[in-house]
């Protein structure tokens, strides 16, 4: 059911939006806007079907660990 609402409210944002674009021929932003949407509904797809995610503050806090370390042995 979450999937059909995802899929509705992706068709009424490209229905607003689109026409706007390439109407003014803003091109570089409509394929911005079309990239982020695609995004945007994978994942809510992905997410409405129970998929795990991975969760991106695991990958940050592993690259940024290691340096709040060296600067807290440097501070202290």
């Amino acid at each position: 059911m979450i999937s059909i609402v995802v899929i509705v409210a992706a068709v009424i944002i490209i229905a607003i939006d689109v026409p706007y674009l390439k109407r003014n021929k803003l091109k570089k932003e409509l394929w911005v806007f079309t990239i982020l949407l695609l995004i945007g509904v994978g994942l809510s797809m992905a997410h409405s079907f129970h998929i795990s995610l991975p969760n991106p503050m695991r990958g940050i806090n592993t690259i940024l660990h290691p340096l709040s370390n060296y600067l807290y042995e440097l501070l202290t």
